[in-house]
This record gives C-alpha cells, sequence and structure tokens, in this order.
C-alpha cells in the first residue's frame, strides 16, 4: 500500500448502533460494535474508552443530519412516512417500511439521519482538509430511493454525502462501490449528473437483489458513461474479483480524475456470507481496501472517504475486514497475521457463545491475472468484465481492446 502522510479520521458514535432492525434481521449492529472493539484493541482507532494507540484514528462525534440535509435527496414523503412508522411502530408499505427487509422500529428517522450525518461529516473532513481519509463503517446504505426504503437501507447517506461534495463546489466525484449488491439507489439518484461517476462490481442481477446493474446500464442523456457496473458470476472468487476490478476501475478513475473518492465497502462478497454467492477471503477484500486507497492517492491527492455496507457474517467476516478497512484508512495497514486480542475473542463469546477467529487471516494470499495477459471469452468472469470494458470504456475515450 502506498504510503499516505495527513490526519485521518473515523466518524462514529456509539449510538449510531440504535439503527437497529431487530432480533433476528441480517443486519445486526453487533458488527459494529464488533468492529470498533476489534479496531481499538489493535490500536487501529483511538476512541473513547479504547486502547488506540498513537498511531491509531482520531475518533471524531458524528452529528444527526437535518431534514434539510435529507431533503437534499430525498422526498418529503418518505420523511414523512418514515417518521410515523418510527413514531407509531407501525407499517408503511406506501414507502417500503414493514417488510422482512425493512421492518419498522422506533426511533428510525432519527437513526437513519444520524447515519446519513456521520457520512455528511466524513465528507467534510476530506472536502475541508481536516482529514485526508475519513471512514464511517455505519454508513454505505445504498439502495435506499429517493421515494421509499430499500434493502435495509432507510435513507441514502452516500447520495447526500455527495449532494454536499457538489453544493460546496466539488466538480467531479467518483464512487465504487465493492458490495456483493448492486449500488442501485446511489446509481439512480446521479442517473443524470456528469459529475458524480458510479462504479458497482456486484453479483449480477440475473441471481441476487437487487435484480439491476448490467453492462449497458450507462446513464442518463447527457451523462452517458457516468454509470458503470461489473455484473460478476456467483461463485467469483478473489482472484477472479481482483481481475475484474483492475480491468475496469483503475482505468476509468485515471480518466475521470475525480477530486474526491467515495468508496462503499460492503463485505458481504465473503465466501461465508449468508446472502450471496461470492466467494472472496477477508485477505481479498483487504487488498480491495489498498487498492482503493492508493487509487485515491493516484487519482484524487487522496482525498477518500470510505464507508461500510452490507456485511452479514457477523463475527468472523465483517469485524476483521472493517478493521482492516481502518487500519487502511489510518495509512498503517495490519499485518495479515496479527492475532485478534484476547479480550476481544472473549467478549464475543460472553455475547454470542461464538469462538472467534484467532488471527486477521483467512490464510489466502489474494493474487489475480492481469487482464494485460489476455481475454478468456471461454470465461463468464472474462465475458462479464469485456462486456463492461465495451460499453463504458469509449464513452470515456478509453479503448476496451487495450490496456
Amino acid at each position: 500500500m502506498l504510503a499516505c502522510s495527513g490526519p485521518s479520521t473515523v466518524v462514529f458514535d456509539p449510538r449510531l448502533t440504535e439503527y437497529d432492525f431487530g432480533v433476528g434481521h441480517p443486519m445486526s449492529p453487533v458488527r459494529v460494535d464488533l468492529t470498533m472493539r476489534l479496531a481499538q484493541e489493535l490500536g487501529v482507532v483511538n476512541g473513547a474508552g479504547g486502547a488506540g494507540g498513537a498511531g491509531g484514528l482520531r475518533q471524531v462525534p458524528a452529528p444527526i443530519a437535518p431534514d434539510d440535509l435529507l431533503l437534499t435527496v430525498h422526498e418529503p414523503v418518505l420523511l414523512e412516512a418514515v417518521q410515523d412508522a418510527g413514531r407509531r411502530v407501525r407499517p408503511r408499505l406506501d414507502v417500503g417500511l414493514g417488510t422482512d427487509d425493512n421492518p419498522v422500529f422506533a426511533g428510525m428517522h432519527e437513526a437513519g439521519a444520524h447515519v446519513v450525518g456521520a457520512t455528511v461529516e466524513a465528507c467534510r473532513q476530506v472536502w475541508s482538509g481536516e482529514s485526508l481519509h475519513s471512514a464511517n463503517i455505519t454508513g454505505g446504505l445504498h439502495h435506499a430511493m429517493p421515494d421509499r426504503v430499500s434493502g435495509f437501507c432507510v435513507y441514502n447517506d452516500i447520495a447526500v454525502g455527495i449532494r454536499t461534495l457538489l453544493d460546496q463546489g466539488a466538480e467531479r466525484v467518483a464512487y465504487v462501490d465493492i458490495d456483493v449488491h448492486h449500488g442501485d439507489g446511489v446509481e439512480k439518484i446521479f442517473w443524470d449528473d456528469p459529475r458524480v461517476l458510479t462504479i458497482s462490481l456486484h453479483e449480477t442481477g440475473q441471481i441476487l437483489f437487487p435484480g439491476t446493474g448490467f453492462p449497458n446500464d450507462l446513464g442518463g442523456a447527457g451523462a452517458e458513461g457516468s454509470a458503470v457496473n461489473v455484473a460478476l458470476p456467483p461463485g467469483t472468487s478473489d482472484a477472479g474479483w481482483l481481475r475484474a476490478f483492475h480491468a475496469v476501475v483503475g482505468p476509468l478513475l485515471r480518466e475521470f480524475a475525480p477530486q474526491v473518492l467515495i468508496s462503499q465497502h460492503g463485505c458481504d462478497s465473503h465466501a461465508d456470507d449468508p446472502l450471496a454467492h461470492l466467494m472472496l477471503s477477508v485477505d481479498g477484500q483487504r487488498a480491495a481496501h489498498e487498492a482503493l486507497h492508493d487509487l485515491a492517492h493516484e487519482v484524487a491527492d487522496g482525498r477518500w472517504v470510505a464507508l461500510g455496507g452490507g456485511g452479514y457474517e457477523l463475527v468472523s467476516v465483517v469485524p476483521r475486514s472493517w478493521t482492516h478497512l481502518l487500519a487502511c484508512v489510518a495509512g498503517t495497514p495490519l499485518d495479515v497475521q496479527t492475532a485478534t486480542p484476547g479480550a476481544w475473542q472473549e467478549h464475543v463469546q460472553r455475547l454470542l457463545g461464538q469462538v472467534a477467529p484467532r488471527r486477521m487471516t483467512d490464510g489466502v494470499t489474494p493474487a489475480y491475472r492481469d487482464w494485460a495477459e489476455g481475454y478468456d471469452p471461454d470465461t463468464w468472469l472474462d465475458r462479464a468484465v469485456q462486456a463492461t470494458r465495451v460499453a463504458a470504456f469509449p464513452l470515456h475515450g478509453l479503448d476496451p481492446q487495450a490496456w
């Protein structure tokens, strides 16, 4: 990973764990608690009550976004419905609330606005120059639409964060989404805006929710090429995923030259995730975090906002993957052979009755074959990557047949 200098932060408040759809829901806030505990005990984060060392990320408070900020992206009807549902704890199916994916919980408006506020603060940190990098692991709620909730996402913190950057004068913002699910909400909100480049690598919508995100989905009139989608086959592992990432993301970011890079790091691409079918390891995800860090330095003078997202293997995957992410944000990546602290392992055992992983690795060395070494049309993965390059690259003045 490239060396970097400059202050970096994580935006966090323990009350962010109040974004909680209830017992049995896949997106349990325990994943956030376990991540922050692990990061603090390993010295990656200097948080209140943590054991972070002098080199760890500075933790800054997370404000709650006011309604007028939410309304820069969302329709008034959505805010009114979420507020009503959260007060009365009753379904509002007209906006998608009350389904198995999106059950109603008390105070959901405030909880959702808190996540948005944290992401907006991370964007402010970076755009103002107070931080070179800033993270919000509770963010990344990429499915929320202007007028409805979707896929565990009440409000779209990413889109509000991008909107604030544009409103503050940013002319080019790049968004890279590596969650296993297509980043449909962010893409839709900026579909017609050529100032925002959205790139999503995800399991194909032929197989997985939300059923969208195909190579020919390229953006609206006047913004052709502003949306880029890599629809990966089920079973894609580290080697194929990293091959696809480097064949698409780097060339586009270099050409677009964003002033800020925002990335969403859903870790539900892991082989053990219960909701999807990709086969990445924690080590492969760590390689992706490092690659995005380095691209931020290469194309955006280091200005990088890193967000969480999906991830539903709550003990062995999310805490380790996101702790590696936070270490990359800090500019001090962890050795993969680092042992997880005994106190953290004991906490997992007491809280969940589970055996925690002993090391920060899955024991895999992620490697991939570079696209420059040749394209194999007999493989689904290479056909998927080439379809994206053929559709999107010419719209950016790039040759899809060249490296």
